[in-house]
């Protein structure tokens, strides 16, 4: 029991050190920014910054996310900007005043993302794996939903994979 504490508060000092050194972070070559919503603080998110360094993207907006150990993010924590917000109104009135268009991503709903039209100012929003999305969706009529197609028996993937997926589609239609 010691031992895992001691990892936490290891983790924790890291994250701490990590946000410093985020304030420093430039935004990627890309306009999307990718939209955490009240996801949990475990491995998702570092993997999330991850990718959207690799895929150059410009921010990733953080909606009442608690810490997390940047660990898994290899070092991206500190590159991509991370902005933090105590609601999604927040984040959407910040994001809406910048000219970014709005898509969420629903296992079971919307339209297949390869067939969405992206623009270049595209703001994707994944909400926590188990309860969804922390606002109603009703009072956004601009939302776009989108669905990654699949084909096997399980109806949804790990959140951070999906953002993977619609990083890439979103790279893919821009170039």
């Amino acid at each position: 029991m010691k031992r895992s504490g001691h990892r936490r508060t290891q983790a924790k000092q890291r994250y701490d050190k990590h946000r410093q050194r985020n304030i420093l972070a430039q935004p990627g070559v890309h306009e999307f920014v990718m939209v955490l919503d009240n996801l949990k603080g475990g491995f998702n998110p570092p993997k999330i910054f991850r990718s959207a360094q690799a895929f150059g993207a410009h921010a990733i907006h953080l909606v009442n996310v608690p810490w997390f150990d940047p660990a898994p993010a290899k070092g991206a924590f500190k590159y991509v900007p991370a902005r933090f917000h105590d609601s999604f109104a927040d984040c959407y009135a910040t994001l809406k005043d910048q000219g970014y268009r709005f898509f969420i991503l629903e296992p079971a709903e919307g339209i297949n993302l390869q067939d969405a039209i992206l623009p270049a100012k595209s703001a994707f929003i994944l909400g926590n794996e188990e309860l969804g999305i922390s606002f109603d969706a009703l009072d956004y009529p601009d939302i776009q939903r989108l669905k990654i197609q699949q084909f096997g028996s399980v109806d949804s993937l790990n959140v951070s994979i999906a953002a993977s997926i619609v990083m890439y589609e979103y790279i893919r239609q821009q170039n």
